[in-house]
């Protein structure tokens, strides 16, 4: 059993990403720590550091029930991508890293179903 992130555009051709949810927790903690914080301290993964202590567009991402909740809005996706789209510029580490790639890879996956949530204005469905 997964997640998957789809635009809600009900065209079965638009892109989507999906994990196991052991895989969606990896990525989430990877993304924090890009970041600057560990979501173990966070309220709601264990900790007790309220979210209005972070500063970062990817916090409705982060902060997100796994399959629950409601969809991120066009605007959140539209204030998420610069980040995510700047993550898969930075300087790349030894390419023998392979968790790094996969996060890479993960990022460029969940800005291509974005920039459709962006360009059709429909929200992002964690289904």
């Amino acid at each position: 059993m997964g997640l998957m992130l789809f635009p809600g555009d009900d065209d079965v051709a638009s892109p989507d990403v999906s994990w196991s949810y052991t895989g969606f927790s990896m990525f989430r903690t990877w993304l924090a720590q890009a970041e600057g914080f560990s979501l173990a301290e966070m309220v709601g993964f264990g900790g007790d550091r309220g979210w209005s202590a972070v500063s970062t567009t990817l916090a409705p991402l982060l902060n997100h029930p796994d399959d629950e909740g409601p969809d991120l809005t066009p605007a959140q996706c539209a204030a998420m991508l610069p980040r995510l789209e700047a993550m898969l510029d930075q300087p790349r580490p030894d390419d023998r890293d392979f968790v790094f790639r996969r996060r890479i890879e993960d990022v460029r996956e969940l800005v291509a179903v974005l920039r459709i949530c962006v360009d059709k204005d429909v929200g992002l469905i964690f289904g």
